[in-house]
Parts: structure tokens; sequence; C-alpha cells
């Protein structure tokens, strides 16, 4: 007998595992950051085919968040460590995690290890919209490794 998982029966209902872009939490050294808008380019896994023995590719990503009154908060002081170092030759790391979530549960786990800001810019200062100023920020890392916490038995 063969199961086709009631692909050909009309009857069926069949489960599609799906993730909707809006549910994520971005973590900084274990403590959910608030106000994070998106996370762009995330590229985990990259080859580089035309390098010597082809060595994987860090490319850096973006976090768009909104702009924080407490300059006491994680991201802010992360944010201060890494401007007062001028000459960028004390990188502030921290370790970053990226959740992605499926009707509460947590699905995926991106754990980008030694994180540093390498860029901020800032969206329009308008004086004429009420939307909120975007803090874009662009960070390297040194690693990032992906899990799937909510599989229990990976084969």
């Amino acid at each position: 007998m063969t199961s086709d998982n009631g692909a050909n029966n009309p009857n069926t209902i069949v489960a599609v595992d799906s993730l909707v872009a809006n549910e994520f939490e971005v973590h900084l050294e274990g403590e959910r950051l608030l106000g994070v808008f998106r996370v762009m380019g995330l590229t985990p896994y990259k080859i580089d085919l035309h390098a010597p023995n082809s060595g994987l590719i860090r490319e850096p990503f973006q976090l768009a968040k909104m702009v924080q009154r407490d300059g006491n908060s994680p991201f802010n002081r992360w944010l201060r460590e890494t401007v007062s170092d001028r000459e960028g030759r004390g990188r502030a790391t921290r370790t970053l995690a990226i959740v992605a979530i499926d009707d509460g549960v947590e699905t995926r786990r991106w754990t980008v290890k030694g994180a540093y800001i390498v860029g901020v810019t800032y969206s329009p200062f308008d004086s004429g919209s009420s939307e909120m100023v975007e803090e874009l920020v662009t960070v390297h890392y040194d690693d990032i490794e992906e899990s799937w916490p909510s599989t229990t038995n990976l084969e």
C-alpha cells in the first residue's frame, strides 16, 4: 500500500507548512529587541565558486528598527559602543538571533555570532510625515548557525 498524503483524495485536508513574514523576533544577547520592523538580506549560506576551496561568503544583512529614546536599551548600548570606536579597530560584537515563528511556535532560528555594526542610516526626517523614523543598521558577522527548534527528530 502506498501513501499519497491525501494529495489525490479531494476530501482530505492537507496541512501546508508555511511561514508568514511578519512572524519573527530578533534577540540581542538573549534579550528580545522591540521595535524591529524588518530583517533584510539574511543569507545564511552562500558559496563563492570562484574562490580557492569554494569559500563561504558571509554577506552583511540589515535590520530596520524604530529609533528608541532610551540610551541604555541593549541595542542603543551596542550602538554607542560601536560609534565610540571611531577607527573601527575594536569591534563591539554581540550575538544576535533571528527567530521565525509560525502560529506562536519557533520554527527556525539563525544565531549570528560575532555580529558587529558597520553602518547606520536613517529614514528621512520629514515635517510632512507621520511615519516613525527608522534606523537602518548594517550588520556583519563572524559565523551563523541555523537550527530548527520545532523539529525534534532531524534526519
